[in-house]
């Protein structure tokens, strides 16, 4: 069941959305499969850290991020967050399955460029046996991420 903040948040803010439970899968790639997703539209976020803050950033389920890259484009070194501090930065949510909703975390966002030729994105709900789905542009106007380049593809 998807977490009540996370759907007080989308409720609050009149934004549609369509929500799935699916069997539990841990992996975005395992997510995609078992919710019927497409992995170039699943949304995957992992959490980094920039000079000691951290930041989500969101990619399709079939890239990994350039961590050298991205810091190149935000103007300082990022690296991977340590796991139990997803626990601390998102409490109702699983370990690893926290949706892309950095305002409503208080987290910048960097989402990369091929999510945005999405029409609609589907993400972890909180769990990892619930997905959402919205419109690319709902996603944006409640995230504001900036829209870099900056993962590499694994997958085609």
């Amino acid at each position: 069941m998807i977490p009540p903040s996370i759907s007080n948040y989308l409720a609050q803010r009149h934004v549609p959305f369509r929500a799935a439970h699916h069997p539990p899968a841990v992996t975005a790639q395992e997510i995609a499969a078992q919710a019927h997703i497409s992995g170039r539209r699943f949304a995957k976020t992992v959490v980094l850290k920039r000079s000691g803050e951290p930041i989500l950033a969101v990619l399709p389920a079939t890239e990994r991020i350039d961590l050298e890259r991205l810091g190149s484009l935000l103007g300082g070194r990022v690296t991977l967050a340590a796991e139990d501090e997803q626990d601390r930065l998102f409490p109702g949510c699983e370990r690893g399955a926290m949706p892309p909703f950095g305002a409503l975390y208080r987290l910048p966002v960097v989402v990369d460029a091929d999510l945005a030729s999405e029409e609609r994105i589907v993400f972890n709900g909180g769990t990892h046996a619930d997905v959402i789905e919205m419109r690319w542009s709902d996603f944006v106007a409640l995230a504001s991420p900036r829209v870099i380049e900056y993962a590499i593809r694994t997958r085609h």
